[in-house]
């Protein structure tokens, strides 16, 4: 087991949650549930690619909030689709690749290249993208490159 691991606490659907993001990411795995007499699972371990996490159904004391939320690094627009596209179902858009999924869990759907464009060598073409950037909800790998060269977006 690692040394950290995300703790998700959802109101009572904690199974719902895990199944659904099982459902979305590839390599990944129910691990362990913990029952009670009270409640069909209290715990869920699962593993999403790899990054181990437990859901708890704890009751509607707390809640999520966007100042904690996972990022998903992709290597290609289409990465970017197929994850916002899923996450997103019965959810509600953000800013900049930000997301809010049908629980309340908040994501950045980003691509792996955008510090390249945010932090480059070329000064104004940085500033380029992230005015790019900041004007689009899910984000586009073709017109955050557009912008950081200077040219037209395709």
């Amino acid at each position: 087991m690692p040394r950290i691991t995300p703790f998700l606490w959802f109101n009572d659907n904690a199974e719902e949650a895990v199944d659904f993001y099982l459902a979305v990411f590839a390599n990944s795995t129910r691990m362990r549930q913990l029952k009670t007499d009270e409640a069909p699972a209290m715990t869920v371990g699962f593993q999403l690619d790899g990054q181990e996490f437990i859901a708890l159904n704890g009751g509607p004391h707390f809640s999520f909030t966007p100042a904690v939320s996972f990022v998903v690094n992709c290597d290609t627009q289409e990465e970017v689709d197929f994850y916002w596209d899923r996450l997103i179902d019965g959810g509600a858009p953000s800013q900049c690749g930000w997301l809010t999924d049908r629980f309340g869990l908040s994501w950045q759907i980003v691509p792996r290249c955008l510090p390249d464009f945010l932090a480059g060598p070329d000064q104004e073409g940085a500033q380029r993208a992230m005015q790019a950037m900041m004007g689009m909800i899910k984000l586009s790998i073709p017109q955050l490159e557009a912008a950081y060269n200077g040219t037209a977006a395709p």
